[in-house]
């Protein structure tokens, strides 16, 4: 199992939430963790995802998103 920990700013969350939710979406994962941080209201979110093939592709595909990163680590 691999956890993939996706960040992003409030601002780049309220430009590109419908791209990165359909992003999400192709993937078969289980999200873990959402959460809007006190005071920069930055956005942290983990999934967990079965196979690293597909945790790889999906953290890739974040960083297409602008403002976006993401890195997976194995759970």
């Amino acid at each position: 199992m691999w956890r993939v920990t996706i960040e992003c700013s409030a601002e780049d969350w309220g430009i590109n939430s419908k791209a990165f939710k359909e992003l999400a979406a192709k993937y078969p994962s289980t999200l873990l963790s959402s959460k809007k941080m006190y005071g920069d209201d930055r956005r942290i979110m983990e999934y967990q995802i079965e196979d690293v093939s597909d945790a790889d592709e999906f953290a890739e595909e974040c960083l297409t998103i602008a403002g976006f990163t993401a890195v997976f680590e194995s759970l």
